[in-house]
């Protein structure tokens, strides 16, 4: 399996590491990364704004064969907190490291299911105290995933995998709620707009989310955005 660091290379359609590191500048976060594999190469290809140095450390090393936010996190449907790995050896030949370039073992990990079949990963770390941390969680983590599925589909149209694929059939109800959320509106609240009964509202929402490959209405919404199917309110 190798490893490709898409911010260097030059015919990327988008700078991706600059999106990250604006993510990180308004989320309050030190670094973050992208990593998706390649199912039919296995290749690793991602975008991180990690100290140059570290990249090459983690690269020459293929790091990327042990690393548990890559190895692990890609079995989770859920963001996964670092803490919750265990401390072996993989662990410590990645993040103990990570220590010496600055960069600490406290971060998360956001897995991002495509409609397609397709996934990524967005992790993110921040040194402070674990109170801070807990805080700061609770405080990102819509935004969170709202910007990992924006980067994964921005990533998928770039390599023109959506585009050849098409996109996904929604209803014209199904997007109406999208709207309707996008918007703020709760599902009681759409329902009285709509004159459906909460019930049905969750119905739609539930039916979008399987469509567009998203575990949540946020993730949704993030995606039905992206994909030009709503817009932004």
């Amino acid at each position: 399996m190798d490893i490709i660091d898409l911010g260097s290379v030059p015919s990327s359609s988008e700078n991706y590491v600059c999106y990250i590191e604006q993510m990180c500048d308004t989320l309050g976060l030190d670094f973050g990364s992208y990593a998706s594999v390649n199912p039919v190469t296995g290749a690793v290809v991602g975008y991180a704004n990690y100290p140059d140095p570290w990249k090459t450390h983690y690269m020459t090393r293929n790091l990327h064969r042990v690393d548990p936010t890559l190895q692990k996190a890609s079995l989770s449907i859920a963001p996964v907190d670092w803490q919750r790995f265990e401390r072996d050896q993989k662990f410590k030949s990645v993040f103990f490291a990570a220590e010496d370039f600055g960069i600490t073992a406290q971060g998360l990990t956001v897995p991002i299911r495509g409609p397609y079949g397709d996934r990524g990963l967005l992790s993110v770390t921040r040194n402070c105290s674990q109170e801070e941390w807990e805080k700061l969680k609770r405080h990102i983590m819509g935004n969170l995933q709202t910007a990992a599925v924006h980067l994964h589909d921005s990533i998928m149209r770039s390599t023109g995998l959506i585009g050849a694929l098409g996109y996904p059939a929604l209803s014209s109800r199904e997007k109406e709620i999208l709207q309707w959320t996008a918007a703020g509106k709760l599902q009681q609240e759409i329902g009285d707009i709509l004159s459906i009964s909460y019930r049905t509202v969750e119905i739609h929402l539930r039916s979008a989310r399987y469509k567009l490959g998203a575990v949540t209405t946020v993730q949704a919404v993030g995606r039905a955005i992206g994909m030009g199917l709503i817009h932004p309110s």
